[in-house]
């Protein structure tokens, strides 16, 4: 592999001097500590990102759900049944159409959400909390208009 300079005079990999490498590299190990994390509370964060939907909206069907989270309805089908065996979310049928199945949160669920961003929050802590409130939003900034700019849409959830 070629070596290059980089800004600082050291030495570089051609794959180095590449950022999705490296934003590549932060990533899994970011996702992965987190999703080792949920795994020991016997959560996927698939679970933890509908959890964080459904609190958000209240209410929601499947299909938005799964159209908010870039998500099959099948997908979104196994991971409501889990989350409904875990009686952490309910469905109601709507009364204005019974076809219609409408899942909110339970009252265990709604207790689960903070220990569960807890783990989030540690994790995010454990990554980023040597840069300083600055570079955190910078970086923040930086991820949103990269999100935004090639309009990315779906949502991280493995």
């Amino acid at each position: 592999m070629v070596s290059m300079e980089t800004d600082s005079g050291a030495q570089a990999s051609q794959l180095e001097m590449h950022l999705g490498y490296w934003l590549r590299r932060v990533s899994n190990a970011v996702s992965g500590s987190f999703a080792r994390s949920l795994q020991a509370r016997q959560t996927s964060v698939a679970e933890w990102v509908l959890l964080c939907h459904l609190h958000d909206r209240k209410q929601a069907t499947p299909g938005e759900l799964a159209e908010a989270l870039t998500m099959t309805r099948g997908a979104i089908s196994k991971v409501i049944d889990k989350l409904q065996a875990k009686e952490w979310i309910q469905s109601r049928i709507k009364p204005e159409d019974n076809r219609v199945q409408l899942l909110s949160l339970t009252a265990a669920g709604r207790r689960v959400i903070p220990q569960l961003a807890e783990i989030a929050d540690h994790n995010d802590d454990r990554f980023f909390a040597f840069l300083n409130t600055g570079e955190r939003r910078t970086l923040r900034d930086l991820l949103i208009r990269l999100t935004n700019h090639h309009q990315i849409r779906d949502v991280p959830f493995e």
